[in-house]
């Protein structure tokens, strides 16, 4: 077995140990649970550990890294990993019949690939050529499978049942875990995690300062989120729905 798939295969158990931990803790839970978050204990425990591990090591490099590298290099680097979820989006955009959406993303990742430096250059969006942001998730909840219960993942946070079994799809879907070489693998995906967690500084401060619970907060802005964009392709005629109802969805975020 290679480096890479043995990889694959303990991200693969990792995940499917958490989802099983979860799914054990539900005895738990209490009688006034979030009703889309019958794992609160069990998730609130994950999210402490992050957090943890957040103010520790991901924010004192994502600081660091913000004030050392020029604005150019930073829009750049995070174009570059745009550029390669694009290529992505385009596969889910297919997968859930939406003719327009892959083919726009695959013109977005095309042309930023060849005339804008492996993507280091946002040519596509300077042309007009719109992105669409679509994951596995997304395409389950386009063929009706429900969100199920919120899951907070170890270091990769919020979740659920079903983008958890999205994410592991997702995994392979990743250009970057197709580099054989595991240092410069590594190392992408080390620098991909600390752009995007310097990109969210600002939103994480306003988050630290406001007098409320950041646990329950991120949940439903979270669930909220992935619900409206499943329920936007509901409402342009894509899709089955999930099984909720979206009027009597009073969380719902449009």
């Amino acid at each position: 077995m290679s480096n890479r798939h043995r990889g694959r295969v303990i991200a693969l158990k990792g995940a499917g140990l958490a989802l099983s931990l979860a799914l054990l803790s539900a005895c738990a839970t209490g009688p006034d649970a979030n009703p889309r978050d019958p794992l609160e204990p069990f998730n609130r425990g994950v999210y402490k550990f992050n957090d943890a591990v957040d103010e520790a090591v991901l924010k004192p490099v994502a600081t660091a890294y913000q004030q050392v590298t020029p604005s150019p290099v930073r829009t750049g680097v995070g174009n570059f990993f745009s550029n390669l979820g694009d290529l992505w989006s385009s596969v889910n955009a297919g997968l859930q019949l939406r003719p327009r959406e892959a083919t726009e993303n695959l013109m977005r990742f095309s042309v930023n690939t060849v005339f804008g430096l492996a993507g280091v250059l946002d040519i596509a969006s300077e042309m007009g050529i719109p992105r669409t942001r679509l994951d596995f998730g997304h395409t389950l909840g386009r063929w009706g499978a429900p969100a199920g219960p919120y899951l907070v993942l170890p270091i990769l946070g919020p979740s659920s049942v079903r983008d958890t079994t999205g994410l592991l799809v997702d995994v392979q879907g990743d250009l970057t875990s197709g580099i054989d070489h595991i240092p410069t693998r590594n190392s992408l995906y080390a620098l991909r995690v600390v752009d995007t967690r310097a990109s969210l500084l600002r939103a994480s401060s306003v988050l630290e300062g406001a007098a409320l619970d950041k646990y329950s907060f991120t949940r439903d802005l979270y669930l909220n989120r992935r619900q409206s964009q499943v329920d936007d392709m509901i409402d342009k005629g894509i899709g089955l729905g999930d099984g909720q109802d979206a009027e009597k969805d009073t969380n719902r975020n449009d």
